[in-house]
C-alpha cells in the first residue's frame, strides 16, 4: 500500500469510528464497505482488523463494568452464533480463493440491508421473543461475523425488539461481538490467514479508534441523532450499491 492508501484507510477508520460512536451501529460494515469501494486492502485483511478493534472496544467497555445478560436465551444464541462464525470463516476462505466478485457482491447486499435497518425503527415487543428466534438471529449474526467480522445487523434488529433495559441490549451485543471476534481470530490465526498487512493496518487504526472513542465519551455530539442516522444511511447505501451494481450490470450487459 502507498502512503496515500494508508492515509485513505485511516480516513475510513475515522469515519467508521465516528459513525459508530454516534449511532452504536455498523463500524465493521462501514469500514469494509469504504475500503472495498476504494480497493485499499483485501476484505479478509480488513475483516481481521475489525475483529481486533471489536475486542478493544469490548475491553474498554467492560474494564470496570460487569455485563448484564439474559443468559437463558442469550447463552444458547451465543453458542449457535459461534457455530455460525466457523461457517462464515470457511466461506470467506472459499470466496477469497474462488469468487472474490461474489464476495464483494454479498458484502454490498449486507451493507444495503444494514442501511435500511438503520432508518427503520424496530418496534419493541410486549413480551420477550422465544428461544427459536434468538437461535435464528444468533446463527445469522455468526455467519456474518465469520465472513465480514460484522455480526451486528441481524442481532441489533432482534435485540432492540426485546422489552429489555437499554444497558442489557448494549451489553449483550458487545459480548456477542467480542466472543465472535475471539473465535474468528483464533480460526484465522490457526490457518495462517492473519497477514502482515492486517497487522500493520491494525496498529495504524488502534490509536485512532481509541482516541476517537475517548473523545466521543468526553464530548458527546450535539447533532440531532436523526440527522446522523440519515447521513450514515446515505453513506452505507452508496458504498453498498457501489459493490452490488457493477456485477449486476455486467450480467445484464
Amino acid at each position: 500500500m502507498s502512503v496515500a492508501s494508508h492515509l485513505l484507510f485511516l480516513a475510513c477508520v475515522a469515519l467508521a469510528s465516528y459513525a459508530q460512536n454516534l449511532t452504536g451501529f455498523a463500524f465493521g460494515l462501514i469500514l469494509l464497505g469504504l475500503t472495498a469501494v476504494l480497493h485499499l486492502a483485501s476484505l479478509g485483511d480488513v475483516a481481521n482488523v475489525v475483529s481486533v478493534l471489536v475486542l478493544v472496544n469490548a475491553a474498554i467497555t467492560f474494564g470496570r463494568t460487569r455485563p448484564q445478560l439474559a443468559w437463558p436465551v442469550f447463552g444458547p444464541a451465543l453458542a449457535v452464533s459461534q457455530l455460525g462464525v466457523g461457517a462464515g470463516v470457511a466461506l470467506l476462505g472459499w470466496f477469497s480463493a474462488q469468487q472474490v466478485t461474489l464476495l464483494r457482491f454479498l458484502l454490498g447486499c449486507a451493507i444495503v440491508v444494514c442501511a435500511c435497518m438503520l432508518v427503520l425503527r424496530a418496534s419493541a415487543r410486549a413480551r420477550q421473543s422465544g428461544l427459536p428466534a434468538f437461535l435464528f438471529f444468533g446463527g445469522v449474526s455468526g455467519v456474518m461475523g465469520g465472513l465480514f467480522a460484522s455480526a451486528g445487523p441481524p442481532m441489533v434488529y432482534h435485540l432492540y425488539r426485546q422489552p429489555w433495559p437499554a444497558d442489557m441490549i448494549r451489553h449483550s451485543l458487545i459480548v456477542l461481538f467480542a466472543a465472535n471476534a475471539v473465535l474468528r481470530l483464533a480460526l484465522v490465526l490457526a490457518h495462517g490467514q492473519f497477514s502482515m498487512t492486517a497487522l500493520w493496518l491494525t496498529l495504524e487504526a488502534l490509536p485512532l479508534v481509541t482516541g476517537l472513542t475517548w473523545l466521543a465519551r468526553r464530548h458527546p455530539s450535539r447533532l440531532p441523532i436523526e440527522h446522523v442516522r440519515r447521513a450514515v444511511f446515505v453513506l452505507l447505501l452508496v458504498a453498498g450499491l457501489a459493490l452490488v451494481l457493477p456485477p449486476v450490470l455486467s450480467l445484464l450487459a
